[in-house]
């Protein structure tokens, strides 16, 4: 009897080529896991690697982002210094342009005060000044006629001054002198020394000497006085001219002392007028003219 529960068996027919084909199939598939399963752990490696360099470079930027805020605050806060101080500057700067211009118009102003005080001050001296000028123009005009009297009175005095001097030149005389030359006319007091100036026909040099050891220069000569003779008025001196020493003995007041001189033709006077104790008082008339004697 047959097991109805049995399954019959089974038998190809005709597709054998299917098991191999199936078997193929499942070692492909084996395969094809295999590497996909290499594939995904050595992408699970890179991309651990990768994530690794990711991590490191976002770090390396993140500290470097954080070090250029860093910077960057700082560079900002610096330019806020630097803004604050610009305008404290400004601000200090408007101050010290405001003090400038209020001390310039302050010291304007003084000039302009003082400018006009001065104007004021030299105003009231010129109406002082000219009133000043009034008065002394009246008192011109009433001294005016005083002075005009005086002139009148100096011209009288002129003119008899004239005809006294006019008078003493005819008084005078003149006489020969010790070398026996005619000598010019003589003076024998300061009135007649005076109107012999006056003349201007010669050169004199009035002199007043004493007993000294070295002569006294008188015009271009030296004299020196040797000695005096009250009683008899008489005196010797001697005389430095030319580089020469003459001596003159005894001689009188009002005697003309006659000498020569290389530059002059005419000679040269000495006129003692007073003798006193070691002292005589007199002049040294010399010629206008001064040239070399043939």
């Amino acid at each position: 009897m047959s097991n109805p529960n049995q399954v019959p068996a089974y038998e190809p027919q005709g597709g054998g080529w299917k098991i191999p084909v199936l078997f193929g199939s499942v070692i492909a598939l084996l395969g094809a896991n295999i590497f996909l399963f290499t594939k995904l752990d050595s992408t699970s490696t890179d991309f651990a690697e990768f994530k690794k360099t990711t991590l490191a470079d976002m770090a390396s930027l993140k500290e470097s982002s954080t070090v250029s805020v860093a910077t960057a605050r700082r560079s900002l806060s610096s330019l806020k210094d630097e803004l604050e101080a610009a305008r404290r500057q400004q601000a200090m700067a408007v101050g010290q342009a405001k003090l400038e211009a209020t001390k310039h118009t302050e010291e304007v102003a003084k000039k302009l005060s003082d400018e006009q005080l001065r104007q004021a001050k030299a105003s009231q001296q010129m109406k002082q000044e000219l009133t000043q000028v009034g008065e002394v123009a009246t008192t011109a005009n009433t001294k005016l006629g005083e002075v005009t009297t005086e002139v009148g009175n100096v011209k009288t005095d002129v003119q008899k001054n004239k005809s006294d001097l006019e008078k003493t030149i005819a008084d005078l005389k003149s006489v020969r002198g010790d070398l026996g030359e005619q000598s010019g006319l003589v003076a024998t007091n300061g009135k007649e020394l005076m109107a012999l100036k006056a003349l201007g026909e010669r050169n004199y040099f009035e002199f007043n000497l004493t007993r000294t050891k070295e002569p006294k220069k008188v015009g271009d000569v030296s004299i020196q006085l040797k000695k005096v003779d009250t009683k008899k008025n008489k005196y010797t001196i001697e005389v430095v001219a030319d580089d020469k020493r003459v001596e003159k003995r005894d001689k009188n007041v009002n005697e003309p002392v006659q000498f020569y001189m290389a530059k002059a033709r005419q000679p040269y006077e000495i006129v003692v007028n007073e003798i006193k104790k070691d002292q005589i008082i007199g002049y040294l008339a010399t010629p206008k003219v001064q040239s070399t004697r043939n």
